[in-house]
């Protein structure tokens, strides 16, 4: 069992995030398991109505998390963050298309899911760049990153080339 486990609060949706998150996940095949781990619902004499979605424990590329339906009191902000990171476009592609279903396209990489969630579809090749010993590389790529929403990798490719 990991010793930290991120815990959603959602107002009535925990169960529809869980199952999209499990399938964008495990249709992507990206090696870690997804799955739907437990569905606990309220009981009588709770805050809920009785029957009603309580928690979802849920694993997605071999972590695992919990949603919770507790109301509207509390919503989502991009303070807090999911970093994906992608080995290829078509995995940034493919998770860009699902993830922001819904939802909201976001500079740099980030993106708002139909919940509200921030992700951060990142591929690896862009840490590597920006990372780069020569600067004036490693700049024109930040630069051109900052130019965009989803992170195109021959668009990185082609600003570390430039002279």
């Amino acid at each position: 069992m990991q010793k930290i486990t991120p815990f959603l609060w959602f107002d009535t949706q925990a169960e529809d995030a869980a199952n999209l998150y499990v399938d964008v996940f495990s249709s992507r095949s990206r090696g870690g398991e997804s799955k739907i781990l437990g569905v606990s619902r309220y009981g009588e004499g709770a805050p809920r109505p009785a029957g009603e979605v309580m928690t979802v424990s849920f694993m997605i590329d071999g972590h695992e998390f919990t949603a919770l339906n507790a109301g509207p009191d509390f919503t989502f902000s991009p303070a807090i963050s999911f970093h994906v990171a992608c080995e290829s476009q078509e995995e940034v592609d493919g998770l860009w298309e699902a993830l922001t279903e819904g939802g909201s396209e976001e500079p740099c990489g980030w993106l708002r899911d139909k919940f509200g969630l921030s992700w951060q579809i990142i591929p690896t090749v862009l840490i590597e760049l920006m990372n780069d010993p020569d600067r004036e590389k490693a700049d024109r790529v930040t630069n051109a990153m900052l130019q965009m929403s989803k992170i195109d990798i021959a668009e990185l490719q082609r600003a570390a080339e430039a002279v």
